[in-house]
């Protein structure tokens, strides 16, 4: 009876919400709708603009450039799901690169191992972040600044600020770089790992009690810790989890770059957030998909490619992804204000 009477309410004020407020509570329960009507609007307007845009040959590049922020954008959309930043991105990944390549250049270590050094330099940063974010209690903010700082500085002192090229890094470091045929489309090696570590994340986030948590501790810590779950142990797994993706994503750099240098990435931190962002993760934590993300990355890539093909100065691209950053966020908001 009373399960009636809750179903006659709920189907009662379905009919007396407006059509706005069916789109709110549509994009508050599936947020990639959003960014995937983006995508399509822009692709559909930037074919017109230039037919060349919607060629395999420029589609092809097109995820080959956006394969490292969109890796780079699973472990921020990790921690933003936590509620929480991460503007060390871009530093650890360069750490983790620089020394896995150096010492694949200076000790002749295997390529295997280097990779494995990469990640593991990304885990150790993602502790690091984790435990001042958890047991020192600082604001992922201004942890991650810091250690921005710190992980950038570390880098260059290493490598003295040089680069190793191709030539003399291990095959395994280049592979990620080399293509295959698909059809009319050429494909690298590092995009089949950037589609593989959605999915695996993907499955884990939406799967699993870790998956869980993390939504749950982003939605309300206070909640989250009153129904038994250790809120600092996830925020930590988290940081952890999100430090082995930017490695990974170190090797993945060296092969699309073709040669490991400290100035790659200097936009990783803003592409990676923006990449989040327009995906439909909300920056106040526990709403998003990793779906929205994959999307928000090839938005920024379609932004890059379709008016660099139409011929429009890189600052106006700047201005139009600012654009949607302002809007994204605008969006959430109002989505967030959504009312049962």
């Amino acid at each position: 009876m009373t399960a009636t009477i809750q179903t006659a309410a709920e189907q009662f004020a379905l009919r007396r919400r407006s059509p706005l407020q069916r789109v709110q509570h549509l994009l508050h329960g599936y947020p990639a709708i959003s960014p995937l009507l983006v995508l399509i609007i822009a692709f559909a307007v930037f074919s017109a603009l230039n037919p060349r845009f919607a060629q395999p040959a420029s589609l092809s590049l097109l995820l080959q450039q956006v394969a490292v922020i969109g890796a780079l954008a699973v472990g921020q959309t990790l921690i933003i799901l936590t509620a929480g930043i991460d503007l060390s991105v871009g530093a650890v990944t360069i750490l983790a690169m620089m020394v896995g390549a150096k010492l694949a250049e200076n000790n002749g270590i295997p390529g295997v191992l280097a990779v494995l050094v990469a990640i593991g330099l990304g885990v150790v940063a993602g502790l690091v972040n984790g435990t001042l974010v958890t047991r020192i209690a600082l604001p992922p903010f201004i942890v991650t600044l810091g250690t921005l700082s710190v992980f950038t500085a570390i880098g260059l002192l290493y490598t003295s600020g040089q680069s190793v090229q191709a030539d003399k890094l291990p095959g395994l470091l280049n592979w990620t770089g080399e293509t295959f045929g698909a059809g009319r489309w050429r494909i690298s090696w590092g995009v089949v790992i950037v589609l593989l570590l959605y999915v695996g994340v993907g499955f884990a986030l939406a799967n699993t009690a870790w998956g869980r948590h993390v939504y749950a501790v982003g939605d309300d810590k206070e909640a989250a810790h009153l129904a038994g779950i250790r809120v600092n142990r996830v925020l930590i797994s988290v940081y952890v989890v999100a430090g082995a993706i930017y490695g990974l994503t170190a090797w993945i750099l060296i092969g699309r770059a073709g040669a490991a240098s400290p100035n790659a990435i200097v936009d990783a931190n803003l592409e990676s957030i923006t990449a989040v962002v327009i995906g439909g993760t909300s920056l106040f934590g526990g709403r998003g998909a990793l779906l929205g993300t994959l999307l928000g990355a090839l938005i920024v890539g379609a932004f890059r490619s379709g008016l660099s093909l139409a011929g429009v100065d890189d600052q106006w691209r700047v201005l139009a992804v600012g654009l949607l950053v302002i809007t994204a966020v605008a969006i959430d908001q109002w989505i967030r204000r959504v009312k049962a």
